[in-house]
């Protein structure tokens, strides 16, 4: 059974569930993610695996109330289970010394961040972590990023914390005093297309995680079907990683307008 042993309101509507699920921690590496679904005829839902306790044999979920299926899994208590865990799935973060790392994440973007520069600092490489929301209060796991972070920028689009403006601003910060060889960026597609103009600007290398166009994550439902350089990928089998100077990201902003009245 996977009982859930912790859970935690990080923000007013992001949940975090610490999950029994022993055989998955051991598997898992950065970047993976699991299917979940509760109840007989519940709707699966991908969510990214932000950590993982092999001792313990538990790994984190971090879930962002938005429909129905996930204030569902949200509004599960402690000493409750999930009904059905699947995972890992999905390709593996490339993880190497490349020197100089920005992780860039948006919003609930910090929670599959977390173990990617989690793995990027255990190989190395210095990282910066621009942490961005509207407003502080949607700042989520800003501890457990300063302990695998060399250094964290905060962004916020009001100004109530960190520095006023858009993780862009944030990253050009940090590229027009040290050179950086690699960006990694996770949030909203529209974050992501704009982190991607401008380190291509810079001929900066950026990945991006594509994590939240994913339904189904066994390619069967196309949902996450993109163009990336010019050839058709599915997210959650060809990646969720991706090269972000060749993704399409207009037209995954269209597919994902799609499913606005539902939202």
């Amino acid at each position: 059974m996977n009982t859930i042993i912790h859970k935690e309101i990080l923000s007013e509507n992001v949940v975090q569930l610490v999950v029994e699920a022993p055989l998955i921690a051991k598997a898992r590496k950065a970047g993976h993610f699991v299917i979940v679904k509760v109840g007989k005829y519940g709707e699966r839902i991908p969510l990214t695996i932000a950590q993982a306790d092999v001792p313990a044999g538990t790994i984190t979920l971090i879930i962002q109330r938005v429909g129905k299926s996930s204030k569902k899994i949200g509004a599960l208590k402690e000493g409750e289970s999930i009904t059905d865990l699947v995972g890992p799935l999905g390709k593996a973060t490339h993880i190497e010394n490349f020197g100089t790392v920005v992780c860039a994440c948006g919003g609930v973007g910090t929670a599959p961040m977390l173990p990617i520069a989690e793995a990027m600092h255990s190989a190395g490489n210095r990282v910066i972590t621009v942490l961005a929301a509207r407003t502080k209060e949607l700042i989520i796991l800003e501890n457990e990023m300063r302990r695998v972070s060399d250094e964290v920028v905060i962004m916020t689009d009001d100004g109530t914390y960190g520095q006023k403006g858009l993780v862009t601003n944030g990253i050009e910060q940090v590229i027009q005093r040290e050179k950086v060889n690699l960006c990694v960026t996770i949030g909203p597609a529209v974050m992501m297309k704009f982190v991607s103009l401008l380190t291509k600007k810079y001929n900066i290398p950026t990945v991006a995680s594509l994590n939240t166009i994913m339904v189904d994550g066994t390619g069967m439902c196309g949902a996450c079907r993109i163009t990336v350089g010019g050839k058709t990928k599915f997210v959650c089998v060809d990646g969720p990683e991706f090269d972000a100077h060749q993704v399409d990201f207009d037209e995954m902003l269209m597919r994902l307008n799609a499913y606005k009245e539902y939202e």
